[in-house]
């Protein structure tokens, strides 16, 4: 497989496939051959006929394999079937889980999934990203505004299109209670925002360059429609207009420098590497709290 070559990447998993995706994805990202890569995905790959179906797969397309499975026995099949075939075959998880087992002494477990098991953290998630769902855009979900705002882990404050929901969501996968408040023009930041910054709910505040959100929220408005454009317009004069646009920022900008609020710029950011930086910024407030001993 050389130049511009397109080539098949066989993903087989006997759990939700996830995890092995997402190392798929950050392996082929670094090259260019991303673009030319047909992936292949077979998920909870348990049984012997199961295997052999995704087996049948890779004879149809023959190609790279890539697999997470527990089961020797099936790890042994893969490795046989696709030296039969020719083909490259790695347990992505091997030399971690080996790795593992000889530093902690212990045996790794042959249940496929227990990434995914229903414990204590799995609920932790389900109940973060219920509490950004229903306080989305400031929503109350239950009781004041001001409650639900002192309960969140961390508020993310900025104008409209600098991915507060989404990243909200991202952080309640990884169990974090992000609630978001959207800052619009020509009004006053509500109240109870201050206040929970005040009972010690940290607030972090997202901006992007104003070309970047002109362009968003140009495509917002299409999406929308018509009439739903017409109604957001008439709701935020001016809301996709790059003049306007940038006086937001600045005020925006302004609110987050008097309230000393830390600031990320999500312009080139990814949704995963924005919710990154605020984990590491929660990270350092928690070690300058522990560290102060006036607090």
């Amino acid at each position: 497989m050389t130049g511009n070559s397109k080539f098949h990447l066989h993903l087989i998993s006997d759990s939700t496939g996830e995890t092995l995706h997402a190392l798929a994805r950050a392996a082929l990202a670094p090259f260019r051959t991303e673009a030319r890569a047909t992936i292949h995905l077979c998920v909870f790959v348990r049984t012997a006929s199961d295997l052999e179906a995704a087996l049948a797969a890779v004879r149809a397309n023959p190609g790279l394999v890539w697999f997470t499975v527990v089961d020797p026995a099936m790890q042994s099949r893969i490795s046989e079937a696709c030296a039969a075939l020719g083909v490259e075959s790695t347990g992505v998880l091997d030399p971690l889980i080996a790795t593992l087992a000889r530093v902690t002494g212990e045996t790794p477990s042959q249940r496929p999934g227990m990434q995914h098991r229903m414990d204590n953290d799995y609920f932790d998630r389900i109940a973060a990203l219920d509490f950004a769902i229903s306080h989305d855009d400031g929503a109350h979900g239950g009781g004041t505004l001001g409650e639900r705002l002192k309960r969140a882990d961390v508020i993310l404050a900025g104008i409209s299109r600098t991915s507060k929901t989404p990243t909200c969501i991202y952080l309640a996968y990884r169990g974090i209670k992000a609630a978001n408040v959207p800052l619009v023009p020509d009004r006053e930041p509500p109240g109870e925002l201050l206040e929970a910054m005040a009972a010690g709910t940290p607030v972090i505040g997202l901006t992007a360059s104003p070309s970047r959100l002109a362009h968003l929220r140009s495509h917002r408005l299409e999406s929308l429609g018509q009439h739903a454009a017409t109604s957001l317009a008439e709701g935020i004069t001016g809301y996709a207009d790059p003049g306007r646009i940038r006086a937001e920022v600045a005020d925006a900008r302004l609110f987050f420098q008097r309230h000393r609020i830390p600031v990320i710029d999500v312009t080139r950011r990814s949704i995963e590497e924005t919710a990154a930086a605020i984990l590491a910024e929660l990270r350092a407030r928690g070690a300058a709290d522990t560290s102060d001993p006036g607090r």
